[in-house]
This record gives C-alpha cells, sequence and structure tokens, in this order.
C-alpha cells in the first residue's frame, strides 16, 4: 500500500514563523503523521522573519504561479521539520512577502495569499508529487480547494481531496471582488454558495463550501460554530456542512513543554517531585518585582490583551480581588491599547501584588507556566487553547471560562473528591471571574491536599498529538473516499 500522501498549506509554521497556535499544529501534527508511515509535506510563504532553522536547499527551477494578468514567479526553498523527514517547502516572493508581518495591514492580504495557494499547487505540478489530500489551514489559503474544482478540474491534482481546518471562524478573509479575477477564477462563482458574502468575497466561506472534509480545533467549538451567537455570520454554512465538519482537539509538544526537561526553568520538576516549582515561583515573583512570598496564591496570564480573552473581564475583577484576597498576579501579553496601558500601570498601585511585562518573551511564558499557583483564561471565546493545556502539563491549575476548547480540557474541580484539573466558570462577567478566583484562593489556603489532586492530575493528562493524529489519518481517509469514491489504496 502506497503511503496516503498529505500537503499541509499553512500561512504559519513552528519554529520558522508563528503568529500563534497555527503554527504550533502545523509544526507538530506532521511529525506524528509521519510517524504514522503517512507521506507529508507543508508549504508555507517565506517571510522577511522567517527564522531558517536547520539547513535549507534553494530549489533550481523558478516557479510560475498563474494569477492575475501575467503569470509571476517565485523561488523555492527546501528544509525539513526539525526532528522529523518532514519536507517543508518555503515560497519566497519579494513583492508579498519579503515585509516581516505574517498578516499584513497594507490591504493587500487576499492577494498575498491567492498568490500563495496558487503557489502551492503549481509546486505540487513541478515536484511531480501529487497529493492524496491537501490540509488547509484557515481563511488565508480557502481558494486551494476552489481552484481544484474549477480551474484546476481537469488536472490529475483535481483528484486530491482537500480538509480544512477552522483555527478561529472570526477572522475570515473578506476581499474586494476584483481578488475573483485576481485569482483567474470563473465569475460564476462569485455566489453565495461559494465566495460571495455580502457584495464582497470571503476566503474562509469560499472554503467552508468547496473543501471535501471540514475541521476544527475542539469538538465543543464545532458545536459553537454552528449557533447565531459563534458562527460570526457563516455559521448557517456549518450547518449546512455540518455532516462534513469535525471537531479534533489540538495537542501540545509534549517534549518541548516538560517541566522535568525545560531549560527555560531555574529548576526542573516533575510530578512525582514538586520542589522545583517553588524554586520556578520565587523566581516568577523577582523577575516580575512581585513580594517573595512562598506562601501567597500565584495567578499567572499569559495572553493576548484583548476583550476576545476575557482580560477586559480581569481588568474589571482586579481591584475587588486584590482588595478582599491574599494573592498575587503575574500578567504577561500584548494587544487593546487600552488593556496594554491598564495593565501597565495598575502594578503602581497595588506594589508587590501584580507583575506585567507588556510584550512577547518567549522565557517569561514558560516560567509564568512553571512559576505560577493558578493560570487564568477567561475567554469568551477559545477555538481550542494551548496554554491551558500547558499550565496542566506543569501543575498549574487553570482557571478558565466554559467555553470552546477550554470546556473539552479542563475538568471541573469538585470540593471533598478527588475529581478534576481546574475551576471553570460559565458567565462572562467580571463577578463570576472575581468568585472563582476566590474559590481557587480558598482551595489554595483550605485544601492544600485538594489542590495537590488537581495538580497531579492534570500533570497525569496526555494531550500529546499522538491521539489526534490518529482521528486526523482516519478523516483523510474518509476525505478521500468521498472524493474520489475510492478507499486509499
Amino acid at each position: 500500500m502506497r503511503s496516503l500522501r498529505v500537503l499541509f498549506v499553512t500561512p504559519e509554521v513552528e519554529p520558522f514563523v508563528k503568529v500563534g497556535g497555527l503554527a504550533d499544529m502545523v509544526g507538530a501534527l506532521p511529525k506524528e503523521l509521519a510517524a504514522l508511515g503517512l507521506d507529508v509535506r507543508v508549504v508555507c510563504p517565506l517571510y522577511g522573519a522567517t527564522k531558517r532553522v536547520g539547513e535549507w536547499r534553494e530549489r533550481a527551477e523558478p516557479l510560475g504561479v498563474d494569477v492575475g494578468p501575467e503569470a509571476r514567479w517565485a523561488k523555492v526553498w527546501e528544509t525539513t521539520l526539525p526532528g522529523a523527514a518532514v519536507p517543508a517547502y518555503f515560497i519566497e516572493h519579494d513583492w508579498f512577502f519579503a515585509r516581516s508581518e505574517v498578516y499584513s495591514e497594507q490591504g493587500d492580504n487576499a492577494h498575498r495569499f491567492v498568490f500563495f495557494s496558487r503557489a502551492a499547487l503549481a509546486l505540487c505540478q513541478q515536484l511531480e508529487w501529487i497529493p492524496d489530500v491537501i490540509h488547509c489551514h484557515d481563511w488565508t489559503v480557502g481558494l486551494v480547494p476552489v481552484f481544484l474544482n474549477t480551474t484546476l478540474r481537469g488536472t490529475p491534482l483535481a483528484r486530491a481531496a482537500t480538509v480544512f481546518t477552522i483555527h478561529n471562524l472570526e477572522h475570515q478573509g473578506y476581499a474586494d471582488t476584483g481578488v475573483v479575477s485576481y485569482a483567474r477564477l470563473p465569475w460564476s462563482e462569485f455566489r453565495a454558495d461559494s465566495l460571495e458574502s455580502y457584495g464582497r468575497v470571503n476566503l474562509m466561506k469560499a472554503g467552508l463550501y468547496h473543501s471535501t472534509k471540514l475541521t476544527t480545533v475542539s469538538p465543543t467549538y464545532a458545536q459553537e460554530i454552528r449557533t447565531a451567537a459563534g458562527g460570526f455570520g457563516l455559521d448557517h454554512v456549518l450547518r449546512f456542512r455540518a455532516g462534513d465538519l469535525v471537531g479534533i482537539l489540538n495537542g501540545i509538544d509534549a517534549v518541548s513543554w516538560n517541566p522535568a526537561t525545560d531549560k527555560s526553568l531555574p529548576a526542573n520538576y516533575s510530578a512525582a517531585d514538586l520542589a522545583g516549582k517553588a524554586v520556578c515561583k520565587a523566581a516568577l515573583q523577582k523577575e516580575l518585582g512581585l513580594a517573595p512570598d512562598p506562601r501567597v496564591p500565584l495567578f499567572g496570564v499569559v495572553s493576548r490583551f484583548a476583550s476576545q480573552k476575557g482580560l477586559d473581564l480581569l481588568a474589571e475583577a482586579l481591584p475587588r480581588v486584590l482588595e478582599r484576597m491574599d494573592v498575587q498576579f503575574a500578567l504577561l501579553g500584548s494587544g487593546d491599547a487600552r488593556l496594554e496601558e491598564f495593565f501597565r500601570h495598575v502594578p503602581a498601585l497595588y506594589p508587590g501584588r501584580i507583575g506585567t511585562h507588556v510584550g512577547f518573551n518567549g522565557h517569561l511564558s514558560r516560567l509564568v507556566q512553571g512559576g505560577s499557583d493558578v493560570f487564568v483564561m477567561p475567554s469568551r471565546s477559545e477555538p481550542c487553547g494551548l496554554t491551558q493545556m500547558y499550565a496542566m502539563r506543569y501543575g498549574t491549575p487553570p482557571l478558565v471560562r466554559a467555553t470552546g476548547g477550554l470546556v473539552d480540557t479542563v475538568e471541573n474541580y469538585v470540593e471533598g473528591g478527588d475529581a478534576g484539573t481546574g475551576f471553570v466558570f460559565n458567565d462572562a462577567t467580571a463577578g463570576a471571574l472575581a468568585d472563582t478566583i476566590g474559590w481557587a484562593c480558598a482551595t489554595y489556603y483550605d485544601r492544600p491536599a485538594e489542590f495537590a489532586g488537581l495538580q497531579q492530575r492534570g500533570m497525569a493528562k496526555d494531550f500529546s498529538w499522538r491521539g489526534s493524529a490518529q482521528h486526523f489519518a482516519e478523516l483523510y481517509g474518509w476525505a478521500v473516499e468521498a472524493r474520489t469514491g475510492q478507499r486509499h489504496v
């Protein structure tokens, strides 16, 4: 039996270029699939800020890309994902991608990623490697299945099934109608059950209608996006495609995120010996100017400062919490300017009790995971979330709102019993968040044995990609059969 060929078409891939959790998924899942025997490859744009990890080789043959009035040409670089023999290709085209940002603010994102989507398919033809499945990631590559169903219908590529993963439905890739001509697509596709949405082109919607199978990053999120409240205007499409939509929980890199071996931590520790966690807590307190008190519970936050993440709820709840409870907070993140301003200045109002670092710091993010006692994620919406999984791995029970992947990964604590891995609340209000922080404080102070049980159960969870990779391999088989009418052989 020939190995199933799978091409990941993606705007991000860890460790080369990362904006969010999408990059983590694409950096880890192909390795697990390759370990299962699949022939997996990855293609991504080459941005100005892409890290050239490992050995890179420039392909001699230029790549012609059929978009716009005249074909454009690109250069292709080849490397492998670190730690695995998974080929990774990077499309170099300075006009679109030499700038450092992944998602540009210059208003040409649609043209950039239409070019990339068509280039990924042209690369398959140039390599004479025709995938059985093309796994598309988010709105940026929503036209890949459209190309296969239209302009490439008469080519060998047309047999490829497509699996489209929704990482965050809120971002959909709206564009002006000129994109249709630029992509050289037939104007008949500018209709409500294909590209058109409110008189414009919607790249996410195109992918949802044209792909063979759809996935998203947690089972609960797959349910939420079919509702008017969670569908961001596309819930009717997802209800229409519900039979082809599967929620498969994201995993984490359990080798990299391991408190027993993590070199970013000042001391390592394990579920069998948590002594090093106290050292991490002291280091975190020193790093962020918190009072060096091992007794007080330390709540950690690593997040984008945004209302989607519920950080406005935390900003509103903090005064109430700090005036009534003996606690500390360590905050790391950036985003909304008003929230940045608040979190930057609030430590002066509560000296030694709040420490804030505005911006991204990979070392500090791991120290917050390892040094905190409770990890806070009050998200209004969370398609999957990875940081709550990292927190449990590091013996830091998460405190989360009941939404998306947080529901699927965090089991609510039951007082007086031996169940649960964290603290869960329902209402997206500052009051509910403050009350749940109080509940976590009371557990930490008054029920230390039960708090230790939360830590142990969280650390025992397996959030690796192994199980999810098995689900994807099975889904790929379904997609091939749906596309071709035949099982893969």
